[in-house]
C-alpha cells in the first residue's frame, strides 16, 4: 500500500492543454473514483499516474517518491483496462501468471499466488478455461486477478465495468468494493458513472474540463455540492433547478420568487441579499406533492420504477421531477402543488453558478 500525491500537473499535446495545474491527495488505503464526463481528463490523469502519459508540468508521487520519469513497470502499480486484454491462447491460470512468469518467479510461489487470487475471486473452477469459454463478469474477474497477484502498492481502474450489462455491472462493482476492503490497497477508479462513484469511493473527485470542481467523500458532494455543475452531474434524476430573486419573507428573513410567481422560504439569512438573482436547486426526493401551500405545477409524465414514482412537472416552463414511494393517483395534464423540504434547498448564485446557502 501506499499514498498517491499529485501536485500542480499540467498535460499538454502540443498548444492544447487538457490537465490544468491539478493538485490531489489519495491517502495510503483509500478508494478514490475519479469522475466527470467524456473528455474532463479523468482517464488522462490516471495514465500519468501509471506512467503511460508523460508529464508536461508538475509532480506524481507514488509512497513520497517521485516517479514522473520511472518506467510504469517500476512504479509497483497494477492497471485495470475498460477492455479485459487477455491472451486468448492463454487459459485463466496462465494469463493470471503471465507476469509472475516473466519475471522468472518460481513455480510454487507463481501457483501460490494465483490460487489465492483465484479464491477471492471465486475462479478457482475456471481456472484451465480459455478466455472464449468465459463470461464478461468471469473475464473481468480474470484480469483483476491478473492485478491482484502483482501485489501493487496501487490499483488503477480504467472504467472496467462499461463492457458489462446492467447486471453484471452491479454484482462486479459489488464485488470491487468488497475486494478493497479485504485487501487495502490504495485504489484509483475512473468511472462516468456517478452511481458506481457513489456506491464505491471514500472519496469522489469531480473533474471538468482538466480542472477539479469538487472532491469529497459520496454523501458530502451529494448533499453540498459546489456549484451548478457539481449539482447537475451528481444524483439521478437531476437536481431540479428553478431560477429565482431574492426577496424579503412576509415573516421575517428572505426567500426566493420563482418565475410563475411563487414564493419559497429560505431558512438561510447569509451569502444571499436581496434583489440577487439565484438558481435554486432541490433534489427530485425532497419535492413532496402537497395539498397545501406549495409551488403550482403541470403534470407532464410520470414514470412507476416500483418502488418509486417519478412525476415530471412543469413549472414556470421548467421541467422539475419530485419522487414518491406512495401510490398517488394522479395523471398527464393535472395541476398539482410541490413543496421543498426547507432544510434541503440549495441556493446558487445565477452568474457565477456557485453555492451561496
Amino acid at each position: 500500500m501506499a499514498p498517491v500525491t499529485i501536485r500542480k500537473i499540467r498535460k499538454a499535446y502540443g498548444e492544447v492543454e487538457v490537465i490544468h495545474g491539478v493538485d490531489l491527495d489519495i491517502d495510503d488505503g483509500s478508494f478514490v473514483v475519479l469522475l466527470g464526463p467524456s473528455g474532463c481528463g479523468k482517464s488522462t490523469l490516471l495514465r500519468m499516474i501509471a506512467g503511460l502519459e508523460s508529464v508536461t508540468a508538475g509532480d506524481v508521487m507514488i509512497d513520497d517518491q517521485i516517479v514522473n520519469d520511472v518506467h510504469p513497470k517500476d512504479r509497483n502499480i497494477a492497471m485495470v483496462f475498460q477492455n479485459y486484454a487477455l491472451y486468448a491462447h492463454m487459459n485463466v491460470f496462465d494469463n493470471m501468471a503471465f507476469s509472475m512468469q516473466l519475471r522468472k518467479l518460481p513455480k510454487d510461489e507463481i501457483k501460490a499466488k494465483v490460487t489465492w487470487a483465484a479464491s477471492i475471486l471465486n475462479l478457482t473452477p475456471y481456472l484451465e478455461r480459455f478466455p472464449r469459454q468465459l463470461s464478461g463478469g468471469q473475464r473481468q474477474r480474470v484480469a483483476m486477478g491478473r492485478a491482484i497477484v502483482r501485489d501493487p502498492a496501487v490499483f488503477l481502474f480504467d472504467e472496467p465495468l462499461s463492457n458489462l450489462d446492467a447486471k453484471l455491472r452491479v454484482q462486479m462493482r459489488t464485488e470491487i468494493k468488497e475486494l478493497h476492503e479485504r485487501l487495502k490497497t490504495t485504489t484509483v477508479y475512473v468511472t462516468h458513472d456517478q452511481i458506481e462513484a457513489m456506491t464505491m469511493a471514500d472519496k469522489i473527485v469531480i473533474l471538468r474540463d482538466g480542472l477539479i470542481e469538487q472532491q469529497g467523500s459520496p454523501l458530502d458532494v451529494y448533499d453540498r455540492p459546489n456549484n451548478l455543475f457539481v449539482a447537475e452531474f451528481i444524483g439521478s434524476p437531476t437536481m431540479n433547478m428553478l431560477p429565482a430573486r431574492i426577496e424579503a419573507a412576509a415573516t421575517g428573513g428572505m426567500g426566493a420568487r420563482i418565475a410563475n410567481g411563487d414564493f419559497i422560504d429560505l431558512s438561510l439569512t447569509t451569502g444571499i441579499s436581496i434583489g440577487q438573482e439565484v438558481i435554486i436547486g432541490i433534489r427530485p426526493e425532497h419535492l413532496k406533492l402537497s395539498s397545501e401551500k406549495g409551488i403550482k405545477a403541470t403534470i407532464i409524465t410520470i414514470e412507476p420504477t416500483g418502488p418509486e414514482i417519478h412525476i415530471y412537472a412543469d413549472i414556470a416552463g421548467k421541467e422539475v421531477c419530485a419522487i414518491t414511494s406512495d401510490r398517488v393517483s394522479v395523471a398527464r395534464g393535472d395541476q398539482i402543488t410541490v413543496s421543498p423540504l426547507a432544510d434541503r434547498i440549495h441556493v446558487f448564485d445565477a452568474l457565477s453558478g456557485n453555492r451561496v446557502g
